[in-house]
């Protein structure tokens, strides 16, 4: 098991990442150990974060499926608190778990569940957000899958443990 590292065991290579995104969450606390994996993360975290084209609500759909299907508590933990802060209800929050209660949110979860089920949106599934959503998003959500796999690996590998901050919210 890694643990996170602390401020006194940061690596000076990425010195100047500790007080940005990299230092505030024990993921990247833990990812830190590779201090070259932590750069070269740091850029495709920030677009799929900060300038997706998916709104930041359609996000955290796309992040709660992807941690809910996991079975990641730390990434669920964490998305319901930046869910609740982007403006998602409770509601539609249990519904990336257990089902959508919209359209747009049941495509969202289609399309996670392709993914992680075929690693790919079959065409029609495709075609359908690229016509709500445009091919960005299409792209976008690919990506944002990958990402939070990954993140999902490292967190379930490590037992990342949650970030004292956020409340542990269990798993519907």
């Amino acid at each position: 098991m890694l643990r996170p590292l602390t401020d006194a065991e940061w690596p000076a290579e990425i010195a100047d990442m500790r007080e940005g995104f990299s230092g505030k969450l024990n993921v990247y606390r833990v990812m830190a150990h590779h201090p070259a994996l932590l750069r070269a993360w740091s850029d495709f975290r920030n677009h799929v974060v900060t300038r997706s084209a998916l709104t930041s609500m359609q996000s955290e759909v796309v992040i709660l499926r992807t941690g809910y299907r996991h079975g990641s508590r730390y990434e669920w933990a964490h998305h319901v608190a930046r869910g609740l802060t982007v403006g998602l209800t409770r509601d539609r929050i249990n519904a990336a778990a257990c089902g959508p209660t919209d359209e747009e949110d049941g495509l969202l979860i289609a399309a996670v569940d392709a993914l992680l089920d075929h690693a790919k949106l079959e065409t029609d599934l495709r075609d359908q957000i690229t016509r709500q959503l445009g091919t960005p998003a299409v792209l976008d959500i690919i990506a944002t899958v990958g990402m939070y796999t990954t993140l999902a690996f490292l967190i379930e590998t490590f037992e990342v443990p949650i970030d004292s901050d956020i409340d542990a919210v269990p798993l519907p």
